[in-house]
């Protein structure tokens, strides 16, 4: 179980404390959750430690059920929830890269919309093999101890989860993951490839592209899971909610709205992917250039609701 599980449902805390909320005021975590406005299976994943409530969730709790005068004990509770600081290097460690590929499949699978904002590589959930075997393969030269084939496979098994229903992946990462393989050029060109064949009804690719003005920089890549951020940088993973989560959702908002999305997204693989594929027949060396045509007017890119029919995937 994940210490964000372990935190919320311990005895005495915040899961047991909404739950008796609840009960008191006679009703079932469905008329709850109809009340709210919510999902049907909102109220049983936060009292099941599921799910990470907001400050606004746990407000509506409270007066939903009749005690709005607890309603900053739980927030205060809410806090230790949040302030989990997993180490990667002790993870890695003690269960290596599968584990915790395992352990993100779990708490993905606990989310309706999953959001993934990379900056410099392709999303886990849309890497091909070879790809993953390339990010696997970085992390074992700083970490060591890593069993590759084992993360490779544990993360090829969590893409099965974008074919069920239910949910909606939105993925944004720069052009410049297009062009900076960690893995072997040939390998790269089947990542590539990948992306343009993708196409789900439920899933979102926006690609920001080279010398685009943007109103926020990406500066470090993250996930929504719902309303759950989870941040990973080379030493450790942070999970958190509440306003923070709410920032970073108006940042991958902002980057969607300014990326290549739809039929633009498409070129701009397509002509990653074409220049690859002229290297690979030339010989050239595995450093890829990037000389390339101007970036698409933003005027004319789909909306944001448009489906991609490009690719989709996730950094870890």
């Amino acid at each position: 179980m994940r210490p964000a599980s372990e935190q919320l449902t311990q005895p005495g805390g915040l899961a047991e404390r909404l739950t008796a909320l609840r009960n008191t005021a006679g009703l079932k975590a469905v008329q709850l959750a109809e009340s709210l406005g919510w999902a049907r299976s909102k109220v049983s994943k936060i009292e099941n430690g599921g799910q990470v409530p907001s400050d606004q969730d746990i407000r509506d709790w409270t007066q939903a059920t009749g005690h709005p005068e607890v309603t900053e004990e739980l927030i205060a509770m809410l806090r230790q929830v949040q302030e989990i600081h997993t180490r990667w290097r002790r993870r890695l460690r003690e269960g290596g890269q599968a584990s915790i590929q395992q352990e993100l499949d779990e708490l993905t699978r606990s989310a309706t919309r999953i959001r993934n904002l990379q900056v410099a590589i392709i999303p886990g959930l849309l890497q091909t093999a070879g790809y993953a075997h390339g990010i696997a393969t970085q992390v074992s030269a700083v970490y060591g101890n890593v069993d590759i084939d084992a993360a490779v496979a544990a993360r090829l098994r969590r893409q099965e989860i974008l074919y069920e229903p239910g949910r909606q992946f939105e993925f944004v990462f720069s052009e410049a993951a297009l062009y900076m393989p960690p893995c072997p050029r040939t390998a790269m060109l089947g990542q590539l490839d990948r992306l343009m064949a993708m196409d789900l009804a439920n899933l979102t690719l926006g690609i920001i592209p080279l010398g685009a003005e943007l109103s926020m920089s990406p500066l470090n890549s993250f996930q929504l899971l719902d309303d759950l951020l989870v941040v990973e940088s080379y030493g450790y993973e942070d999970r958190v909610g509440g306003d923070l989560a709410e920032t970073h959702a108006r940042i991958f908002d902002m980057l969607m709205n300014e990326s290549a999305t739809g039929e633009n997204a498409r070129r701009l693989i397509a002509s990653a992917a074409e220049r690859l594929r002229e290297e690979l027949g030339n010989g050239e060396p595995s450093c890829m250039t990037l000389n390339r045509t101007t970036p698409p007017s933003r005027s004319m890119q789909p909306p944001l609701t448009s489906p991609v029919t490009a690719s989709k995937s996730t950094g870890d």
